[in-house]
């Protein structure tokens, strides 16, 4: 009899957990999109895009249009850093013709991208341009110091020759910063994620980043102990983070 009783309710426990399945995996799936829209990213870079987010058991497909192409990357890194997400299949179009790789808009595109994620350096007061790989900043600079920060970053691109630094030093903007704005994990990790990836430096590297709570985690390898250096010093000034360990090993 006692075997009978316990035979039940193995199958009663069984059958509970079978109908509990597809209701929660259902919460984890309205989770990540909702997650994704309140995204930091999604909230500030990719407000203006057209973007669908749909998950059906982890597995995420992201249709709509992006206005730059950089933007479609962006998006598919700030999904991929979400709890629950398996997969992320990016279908996303870009708005205007993706420019031409190793031609002046794609490295503009690049520089652009290098500065902005940066607390350190104002992308929104920094004008870029391009001719023929040479690289002309223009724009407004908080400080002398964040002048030539904002020329460092930009010299460490790859496929940039020179960079011209017109930048004139003004007054630090006296509006409020958002210093103190909360950003969620997933948006950190594609800000550093797109970062790295932008640096002739770190581009080659395969590194691996996780966030926690605002401190980033650094995996992979590194040919010397300087290029480990600069990953830990370009993650550091990315918005959101609060620390970074740095464990990638030297080859």
């Amino acid at each position: 009899m006692k075997a009978i009783n316990s035979f039940v309710v193995l199958v009663a426990a069984v059958a509970l957990l079978l109908l509990n399945t597809p209701a929660q995996a259902e919460n984890t799936d309205s989770r990540i999109e909702a997650s994704a829209k309140q995204s930091y990213v999604f909230k500030t870079y990719l407000q203006g895009d057209d973007i669908n987010v749909a998950s059906k058991d982890g597995a995420v497909t992201l249709t709509g249009i992006v206005a730059e192409s950089y933007h479609k990357s962006l998006a598919q890194e700030t999904v991929a850093g979400l709890p629950g997400v398996k997969s992320v299949d990016n279908r996303l179009a870009i708005k205007d013709a993706e420019p031409t790789a190793n031609s002046d808009a794609w490295l503009r595109e690049k520089v652009r991208v290098a500065l902005l994620f940066r607390r350190s350096v104002s992308a929104s007061r920094t004008e870029v341009g391009v001719k023929d790989g040479i690289v002309t900043l223009r724009g407004e600079a908080g400080s002398m110091a964040q002048k030539e920060l904002t020329a460092e970053y930009a010299k460490d691109v790859e496929g940039v020759k020179s960079v011209n630094n017109e930048m004139i030093v003004a007054k630090a903007s006296t509006k409020k910063q958002t210093v103190g704005e909360k950003i969620d994990d997933a948006s950190i990790t594609a800000q550093v994620k797109m970062t790295l990836l932008s640096h002739r430096s770190t581009s080659a590297l395969n590194t691996k980043v996780e966030t926690k709570r605002g401190v980033v985690s650094l995996y992979g390898k590194a040919r010397n102990a300087a290029e480990m250096n600069l990953a830990t010093k370009l993650a550091n000034d990315v918005n959101g983070v609060s620390s970074v360990k740095n464990r990638m090993v030297i080859e």
